[in-house]
């Protein structure tokens, strides 16, 4: 490999500056430029307009059909769009093809995966240390996750149902979350809540104002059975040592004896007139899509405004008003101008991406481009566990980003910065590129095993490129492009392409295969865009 990469380096070069959002700017054949302006499309776009205008910038144009595609298939459905559902995009004439586009990956199979996967991440479902669902209480709780967010559960529903539920963690998925934590005291549970649904970091809150939260989850108990690390979780019945009790806005309320505090406090929590819900769950969904959230999702706080306050609020209220439909939220913003811009700004003064005059670039997720790399390579993924017990041993048919558990994993989940749902933080996600995933992605034998049959599964007539058919070598290239890249190869690759076979005519198979290596170490490959 290391002979590859002094061979084939100018090519590399080239086309890490080629096939990269991060430095084509104004070139011929740009796929990242647009000639299609900004329109406003709903009120997201005039609130981000307004907004913009009040602080001198523009919002980037519109993105190309062929990054769309790319770009809405990972956000949605965090798989890469196949060659042939690229064409079918690019070739439909259609004035609402994008709209119809959402729509469909909004009811795929994958949606659900998906976003379990993120919900997941925050809800910390993990079987093993340290926070000890142990692998059927992980299950559970995750096929509750997956079956909740398949058929659509009103927000306000889903969070009663994790506050307020009680039974096996066997048997009731949603009861696991009074289990996934660090530790069980009334403190942690509280605090979690806290950062869970409202955003909040409860360590920077006053004492008193911390019991005060504390006391609505001090009556939660376990209990364990006869069968292997079954457990009960349930209300006490244990009354409060004071009826009288102070939610996080400060207003009062009461809990009668025959009360559980859970409940009343999730009434409150869920209710249309607590903003502080709303606000918190609709920045989250804009932090999913974006990549970065209007404010911090992991600290909300009244010192840290948003950077578009109007946004926010009408997204709240928006999300209030649709019943706590968040699929009608992500079809919203997912639909808006403001989601469908360019990667690449009007300027380039590095602070474009935080007030969102442009599309955030961000590399996949380790789960995302796992499933990438399993897709393009049509091959297999296998995992393991270090604790060995049920559920660790998983079918090859599985996606990565369906797993159930981190704890079951694997060598590249780890170096590609997976989440260890220790937190439920959306920091213990690592997405930065780092210097042993490049180790990886340029000398992995794994890797050039994938790449060497890639290659010689597209020979045509025994040849892989010189000796077929010019419009069969432009069929191959264009299959390359779309596999990987999702789109075809501009002009300018092209020729790049053409005189590097010149140059080597003697080794066509090795130099096609340093072209698809060239394009899988891309940042356009590896991010976001």
């Amino acid at each position: 490999m290391m002979k590859r990469i002094v061979q084939f380096g100018l090519l590399v070069l080239l086309l890490a500056h080629g096939t990269c959002p991060f430095f084509l700017r104004g070139e011929d054949g740009n796929p990242f430029v647009s000639d299609n302006p900004f329109q406003i499309k709903n009120r997201i776009d005039e609130i981000l307009v307004e907004s913009l205008r009040r602080k001198n910038m523009e919002p980037a144009p519109l993105c190309r059909d062929e990054i769309f595609v790319r770009r809405v298939y990972l956000d949605v459905i965090g798989t890469l769009p196949t060659a042939q559902e690229v064409l079918a995009f690019l070739e439909d004439t259609g004035t609402d093809k994008r709209s119809r586009l959402i729509n469909t990956l909004l009811e795929r199979d994958e949606f659900a995966d998906y976003w379990a996967m993120k919900w997941s991440d925050l809800l910390r479902v993990k079987a093993e240390f340290p926070v000890n669902l142990w692998p059927n209480g992980a299950v559970t709780y995750y096929r509750w996750i997956h079956q909740s967010i398949r058929s659509n559960k009103p927000y306000n529903q889903f969070v009663r149902e994790l506050l307020t539920t009680d039974g096996s963690n066997f048997r009731e998925g949603a009861s696991n979350f009074y289990r996934a934590v660090t530790a069980r005291d009334p403190e942690t549970l509280a605090e979690t809540v806290a950062q869970t649904f409202l955003g909040y970091q409860t360590a920077s809150w006053p004492e008193a104002k911390q019991k005060e939260l504390t006391v609505f989850f001090s009556r939660i108990g376990y209990k364990e059975t006869a069968q292997w690390k079954e457990e009960i979780v349930f209300w006490t019945h244990q009354p409060l040592d004071s009826q009288d009790v102070v939610f996080p806005d400060g207003t009062k309320g009461t809990v009668l004896p025959d009360q559980d505090p859970r409940q009343v406090f999730t009434d409150w929590l869920v209710s249309p007139d607590n903003s502080a819900f709303h606000r918190a769950i609709a920045n989250r969904i804009w932090y999913w899509l974006f990549g970065y959230g209007l404010v911090d999702p992991d600290h909300i706080r009244d010192d840290q405004p948003p950077v578009h306050p109007e946004l926010l609020d009408y997204l709240s209220r928006e999300l209030a008003e649709a019943g706590y439909d968040l699929k009608h939220l992500s079809r919203l913003i997912l639909n808006s101008a403001a989601y469908q811009q360019s990667s690449l700004s009007r300027k380039d003064t590095g602070t474009e991406v935080v007030w969102f005059a442009s599309y955030p670039i961000r590399r996949l997720e380790a789960e995302v481009l796992q499933d990438a790399l399993s897709q393009v390579f049509n091959v297999p993924v296998s995992y393991q566990s270090e604790v060995p017990e049920p559920f660790t041993n998983i079918p090859a048919r599985y996606r990565t980003i369906s797993l159930p558990d981190t704890s079951v994993t694997n060598t590249f989940l780890e170096t590609f910065g997976r989440t260890t749902r220790d937190t439920g933080l959306e920091t213990d996600r690592n997405n930065n590129i780092t210097e042993s995933q490049q180790l990886f992605l340029l000398n992995s034998t794994e890797v050039n095993t994938w790449i060497q049959k890639f290659v010689a599964n597209r020979r045509i007539n025994g040849q892989v490129f010189n000796g077929q058919r010019s419009s069969d070598r432009r069929q191959l290239l264009d299959d390359i492009w779309l596999t990987i890249l999702s789109r075809r190869p501009t002009q300018a690759e092209l020729n790049l392409v053409a005189e590097e076979f010149r140059d080597r005519t003697g080794n066509q198979e090795q130099t096609l295969q340093d072209l698809v290596w060239a394009l899988l170490n891309s940042r356009e490959f590896l991010c976001k865009h």
